[in-house]
């Protein structure tokens, strides 16, 4: 089943709670797709796919209004593909302007952050329910 049909991410319980209408999904580029939620207290923004500087503006846009508009942000990074120095700059970026907690991040994506030193500054969680509670 592709993860756009699975609903609710596996990093977290289904409690029933329905996405916000206007904020569920956000269209991408082909290869990235941004889905976000309430949770736990938390805004969630669920990346998947390719990341650079033609498909980045999504992402961006949502990490951007949640961090304006919520104390905590979290990001589940499990699907992101490909990322390079544009995501990078989004992340550092979106942990200066508030509270970011970056959830599993792909190998690709965590091997990026450990060579340029990024995963250094970065809060990272291993689940979702992790990263909204603590």
């Amino acid at each position: 089943m592709p993860w756009d049909e699975a609903g609710v991410p596996a990093y977290t319980r289904d409690t029933g709670a329905a996405l916000l209408p206007e904020r569920a999904a956000t269209p991408a580029p082909e290869g990235a797709a941004v889905l976000q939620y309430e949770w736990l207290g938390a805004w969630v923004v669920v990346a998947r796919g390719s990341y650079d500087m033609d498909s980045i503006a999504p992402l961006s846009d949502a990490l951007g209004a949640a961090v304006r508009r919520h104390p905590k942000v979290v990001l589940d990074a499990s699907g992101i593909t490909f990322a390079d120095s544009t995501l990078l700059n989004l992340l550092i970026r979106t942990h200066q302007a508030g509270t970011l907690r970056v959830v599993a991040p792909s190998p690709q994506l965590q091997r990026l952050c450990e060579i340029t030193g990024v995963d250094s500054i970065l809060q990272t969680r291993t689940s979702v329910d992790d990263a909204a509670v603590s």
